[in-house]
């Protein structure tokens, strides 16, 4: 066994071990007081061994996926990888979802009374209902929203009254939608890292999007949508900044506007954005264009919700008091400051906490390296660093700070599981940086099979 592939296996026991202490210590609180709120935690669960119609199809798809979807990504051509990634990607959602049944694994966790679908029949009237969404959201305002309805802006309730206008209401189509379109965010990821750092990592990382554990959460869950919208926008970002048409630019923009006004958090998307712009330097003649269109592109869908009516700073402030009255219960932030990097562990699996390991040390790298270089011959700078892996590096780097971010502020207290999807995601690509895919895959799957078979989760 090589050293680093020890140093990939302790960093991956660190983070079980997190995982183990989130656990224990989280159970003993909820035990003592009941101040987290979650059944099972660090995780929105209960304890619920079974299987399901998706136990085979989604043991099959794992086994093939490690077996041989390393060799898939690397022979097929470029056009057909992200729509099969995508494909993919639908396919292990769909079969971790139907672990519970298509009922209770689909159906009615969209047709919960917190969830979108409960306020459909109250968008009549669009225009009407913009204008008094801020009258209730407060939990003493009268008639007040549905816990998810409250807590995002009308982005992402609009989009089921949307789907139920054209045909498609209830909790089966909405489930639907959510997968289809929430597995499209791995092909996004995929997209922006042969665009930022080459197609051969692009490449590597491509079978880890497909069986990444988050699937456990993507079905069935709105915040899957969220985070292809999310991907998508940093995608055509990084097109935009690397020789594509500038006018991605404009596209990156619309979606990240609408990204906000799906969920207030994906503000910090602007975090991720910047690690982008910085990887783009080499384009320094198209970056003011790039980013005047970008700009231009993200105030469009604020300014058309603000003369329908609705404010979103109104809506965020409300929203905040709202957090503070008490809604979800006033989680302790002493132990989901901490508890909360254990459900990301759970969502992008060990594979990727060893991968961070291996970008960490490609960062120190190349760091050495330009200080070497600064310090002319014999300053002892080392060999050059590839710049694929730096530049791989820095975005995951830029995934990394907007979950601390997000961790840090306080405004983040259990369910991350799924509300940090759309940052999580982006740091799957490290595994691209690992040696034995196929015993990592191995490792990837497991964790979703584990979650998804032993756990009843809430999404």
């Amino acid at each position: 066994m090589t050293r680093c592939l020890k140093r990939d296996l302790a960093a991956a026991a660190a983070a079980a071990v997190l995982v183990a202490v989130a656990v224990l210590v989280g159970h003993r609180i909820q035990r003592e007081d009941g101040t987290l709120h979650v059944n099972w935690p660090p995780l929105s669960a209960v304890w619920e061994p079974h299987v399901g119609p998706g136990t085979v199809p989604a043991l099959v798809l794992a086994v093939a996926v490690a077996l041989w979807g390393p060799t898939a990504a690397a022979r097929l051509r470029w056009g057909v990888l992200p729509p099969a990634v995508w494909g993919a990607a639908t396919a292990w959602t769909f079969a971790l979802a139907l672990v519970d049944g298509w009922q209770r694994g689909v159906v009615e966790r969209m047709e919960n009374r917190h969830e979108y679908l409960a306020a459909v029949d109250r968008f009549a009237d669009v225009p009407a209902a913009l204008r008094g969404f801020t009258d209730h959201i407060l939990i003493d305002s009268p008639d007040n929203w549905p816990t998810h309805v409250a807590g995002h802006p009308p982005g992402a309730t609009l989009t089921f009254v949307l789907l139920d206008r054209v045909g498609l209401g209830g909790g089966g189509w909405a489930g639907a939608f959510c997968i289809v379109v929430g597995a499209s965010v791995c092909a996004a990821v995929v997209v922006a890292v042969r665009a930022l750092a080459g197609e051969s990592l692009a490449r590597g990382a491509a079978p880890f999007l497909v069986l990444v554990p988050g699937a456990v959460w993507m079905g069935t869950s709105a915040d899957a949508y969220f985070a292809a919208v999310a991907g998508w926008a940093v995608a055509f970002l990084a097109l935009a900044l690397t020789g594509r048409s500038v006018w991605w630019a404009a596209a990156a923009g619309l979606l990240f506007g609408w990204a906000c006004h799906l969920s207030y958090g994906l503000v910090l998307l602007g975090v991720l954005g910047a690690a982008v712009l910085l990887l783009g330097a080499r384009t320094v003649s198209r970056r003011p264009v790039v980013v005047v269109l970008l700009l231009t592109g993200t105030a469009v869908v604020p300014v058309a919700f603000a003369l329908l009516g609705f404010d979103w700073w109104e809506a965020y402030r409300l929203l905040v008091d709202r957090y503070h009255q008490g809604a979800g219960g006033v989680r302790p932030y002493g132990y989901w400051v901490w508890a909360n990097l254990a459900c990301t562990v759970l969502v992008v699996g060990l594979a990727t906490v060893a991968g961070l390991r291996r970008a960490g040390g490609v960062a120190r790298r190349a760091r050495r390296s330009l200080r070497g270089a600064a310090l002319g011959p014999g300053g002892g700078g080392g060999a050059q660093v590839p710049d694929g892996p730096v530049r791989l590096a820095v975005l995951v780097a830029g995934a990394l700070l907007t979950i601390l971010v997000a961790d840090l502020s306080g405004m983040s207290k259990a369910e991350t599981e799924r509300i940090w999807l759309p940052f999580a995601l982006w740091l799957v690509p490290a595994c691209a940086l690992l040696g034995g895919a196929r015993g990592w895959l191995a490792a990837q799957a497991a964790v979703a099979l584990a979650v998804n078979h032993c756990l009843l989760t809430s999404w």
